[in-house]
């Protein structure tokens, strides 16, 4: 008979958690050990905090020369040009050199001169690949991956639980939830979603049998001067904070899409993101700038108080 146990470690600077049934210890310790180093071998590859990772060569050899890289790079790269593209442009990972202007440890709004010297390096256009290189074409441009690696990991994580014979188990890396099948006796998860204005607090629960919930919103990291929230969500073209959203969490077949797609929403602003959302026919929720919430497309389960998505209307989305 399973039994159900769980495993949390450290890793993607945050907290994380696997929630699994397992047939007997040595398959926990096996889930545990792999999904483990799987996590810490995409943080090094992808890191821009570690000198030797795949971001930090791509971004030393920025107007200079291209720089190899392997297929799962270029997945990634591939699905951040697909992003940029279904956003109109706002969507884009070499907008991370913003954070050189804004410091939210300091906790000060940068001047105007600051951002516009930035202005030049940013540019989804201004980057190149190919089947095995990379190429950033001014010096001093960056590529971040921060916005789609931890989702990326997160469906990686998955994928090797199913690949030890995990059949039911709920995969949590930051608030980013991978669902693999319900509970043995066929209840569905029941998984929270942040209340972005309330330390500790869930603002909807979802109940999920499988698939991901991902989501993107200005508490993560942010300060407040005279009376205004400064999130780390920096709009490509504006180059300072969203405003317009608390949140928006969406729910896919992938944990990358969905994450992608959470993070868009919050660049396209209220209009846009339920736009895109309804157009991409997937399950969402957001919380607006005054509080209030909207969702779209999710079944509404009246004993729960949350969106109740089927086996399957998850298999379909994505």
């Amino acid at each position: 008979m399973k039994k159900r146990v769980g495993f949390q470690f450290h890793a993607l600077g945050g907290s994380n958690e696997v929630q699994l049934y397992v047939e007997s210890d040595s398959q926990l310790q096996a889930a545990a050990d792999a999904v483990v180093a799987e996590i810490g071998r995409i943080q090094s590859k992808f890191s821009r905090y570690q000198e030797d990772s795949v971001v930090s060569k791509v971004n030393r050899a920025a107007g200079i020369c291209s720089v190899l890289v392997d297929e799962e790079t270029v997945h990634l790269l591939s699905f951040a040009k697909l992003m940029h593209t279904k956003s109109g442009g706002l969507f884009d990972i070499t907008s991370g050199v913003l954070r050189r202007a804004w410091d939210f440890k300091k906790g000060m709004v940068p001047a105007p001169q600051e951002l516009q010297e930035l202005r030049p390096l940013i540019g989804m256009e201004l980057l190149t690949y190919e089947k095995n290189s990379i190429f950033l074409g001014r010096k001093g441009m960056e590529i971040d991956l921060g916005g789609i690696g931890k989702e990326f990991a997160c469906d990686r994580a998955a994928d090797i639980l199913r690949g030890l014979g995990i059949t039911s188990a709920l995969v949590n890396l930051g608030g980013d939830v991978h669902i693999i099948g319900p509970h043995p006796d066929g209840r569905p998860w029941r998984v929270g979603i942040t209340h972005p204005r309330k330390s500790g607090a869930v603002v909807r629960f979802v109940e999920m049998f499988e698939g991901c919930l991902a989501t993107s919103g200005d508490y993560e990291r942010y300060f407040e001067l005279d009376g205004v929230r400064y999130c780390h969500i920096l709009h490509p073209r504006k180059m300072v904070p969203v405003q317009d959203l608390q949140s928006v969490s969406v729910m896919s077949a992938s944990c990358l899409m969905a994450g992608g797609l959470a993070t868009t929403s919050m660049l396209l602003g209220e209009a846009g993101a339920v736009e895109l959302l309804e157009d991409e026919g997937l399950p969402f929720f957001m919380v607006k700038a005054d509080g209030t919430t909207y969702s779209g497309v999710g079944r509404r389960s009246p004993d729960s108080g949350g969106d109740v998505v089927s086996p399957e209307t998850c298999r379909s989305l994505g």
